[in-house]
């Protein structure tokens, strides 16, 4: 599969759980094929993690320089 295209940034740095967990997954269930949401975090959100896997969405995570944590999340192909 090619890179998805990001159709949203959730800048969740800020703010309390599940907040960041309802806004991903909310977005996740609305994109399409070869779109992907973009969540930054000040730490890794395991439970995303597994909701992700349980939900036929994949994902990228890495640690910018500034300490944030990039998670990029897309729908699996059928």
């Amino acid at each position: 599969m090619n890179q998805p295209k990001v159709i949203k940034v959730i800048d969740a740095r800020g703010l309390e759980p599940p907040e960041p967990f309802v806004l991903t997954m909310d977005a996740l269930n609305a994109s399409g094929p070869g779109e992907a949401v973009l969540l930054l975090l000040s730490r890794e959100p395991y439970p995303l993690y597994q909701a992700l896997d349980r939900n036929g969405f994949s994902h990228q995570t890495r640690r910018t320089p500034d300490g944030t944590v990039e998670i990029l999340s897309w729908r699996n192909p059928d």
